[in-house]
């Protein structure tokens, strides 16, 4: 059986890099988003794609894809909380509602997803949680607001399992990544070179997995050779 790994927010941009390098691998992908059309599944005869639509913003999208990831009946091995929503703004000024919004998406989501999974690898002695955090993990800017602050709380909950899971033999990695270039650029006037690939980014999360068992990388911090943008 193909080993396993659950990446939220996998259908398009990071995520669905991190899928495509793992499958690439020997991995199965179960890929979550809103929507998954379009994405072609795996017929189980060769590693591939699982696709879930789910809304992972609310506790019955975050149910919906527990229960599939469930009736498979298999190990999950690798999990990447990735699935995210960006609002530009400021505390003092954003739309009502963009704290919760974001704060369910970017946080509770993958708090959720991790506590529906993490009892099967504590007790298998193995895994790994990835968390797609950012440099607005470390780095406020003024037109951040609620953004900033899912994504500070998302590192402060990677540094809090790994001190959870370090007793168990479960790994977990927090993935700092600057501007990379994917849908959430489009329609920029900076050249394509300013930015990171998706590809960069799956390189380092596969980097780190392969690793041997005495070993972790707790962070990785990647930013464009220019700099942040």
């Amino acid at each position: 059986m193909n080993p396993l790994i659950i990446v939220t927010g996998g259908t398009k941009g990071i995520g669905r890099a991190i899928a495509d390098r793992f499958v690439a691998e020997g991995f199965d992908a179960v890929v979550c988003a809103r929507s998954v059309e379009g994405i072609q599944v795996s017929d189980g005869t060769a590693p591939g794609l699982l696709p879930v639509g789910a809304d992972l913003s609310t506790r019955e999208g975050v149910n919906s894809l527990l229960d599939y990831i469930k009736s498979l009946n298999r190990p999950v091995d690798v999990l990447v909380n990735n699935t995210g929503v960006f609002q530009p703004g400021q505390i003092h000024n954003e739309a009502e509602g963009t704290f919760e919004q974001l704060m369910n998406t970017n946080v509770a989501s993958a708090y959720h997803i991790t506590r529906g999974l993490v009892s099967d690898m504590i007790s298998r002695r193995q895994g790994h949680i990835f968390m797609m955090c950012s440099t607005a993990s470390i780095t406020p800017y003024t037109n951040g607001g609620s953004y900033c602050i899912s994504k500070f709380a998302l590192l402060g909950m990677s540094r809090v399992l790994r001190e959870e899971l370090k007793p168990h033999g479960v790994k977990v990695t927090a993935i700092l990544p600057g501007a990379t270039l994917t849908a959430s650029w489009e329609g920029t006037d900076l050249p394509e070179e300013r930015f990171m690939k998706p590809d960069d980014v799956a390189n380092s999360a596969w980097a780190a997995y392969s690793l041997s068992k005495s070993a972790v990388v707790e962070e990785i911090l990647i930013r464009p050779q220019l700099g942040d943008i």
